[in-house]
């Protein structure tokens, strides 16, 4: 009985935002697919910013330990060619880089692993998650 006198009962209640924390969880878990595959053998690029949170930064291997919005994660690696930018646009560093940071990374892969081509510090925003999750 869901229902007392047109009063949803707390089980209800609850019933029904576990759904919708499920759906939301199913709806992240499908997340952006990879985009397609280059021709050279042995590197590919995403021309695509993907979304991250940074869990920690190694400044003397220069690399970041990222987390996607799926709990999955991934290292990727810096250079001198690697752009960073705040959410205004403006240069920083990648000293200014802190773990719980959010970050849009376009990387490139090769036979070394993931580097990446910039990151763009800002948040995820409603209308990103539409746009990237919810189409």
């Amino acid at each position: 009985m869901s229902e007392i006198f047109g009063i949803r009962t707390r089980r209800a209640r609850e019933e029904g935002l576990w759904v919708a924390v499920f759906v939301f969880a199913t709806l992240l878990g499908c997340g952006p697919l990879p985009a397609a595959q280059s021709g050279k053998a042995g590197t590919n690029t995403s021309s695509a910013e993907q979304f991250f949170i940074i869990s920690s930064v190694d400044t003397a291997k220069r690399q970041l330990l990222l987390k996607q919005p799926t709990e999955i994660t991934e290292v990727v690696q810096v250079n001198d060619k690697t752009r960073y930018a705040d959410k205004n646009g403006k240069a920083i560093q990648f000293a200014d880089l802190r773990a719980g940071d959010t970050v849009y990374i376009r990387s490139t892969s090769s036979s070394a692993g993931k580097v990446a081509v910039s990151i763009r510090k800002g948040p995820m925003t409603l209308e990103e998650l539409h746009r990237r999750y919810l189409k």
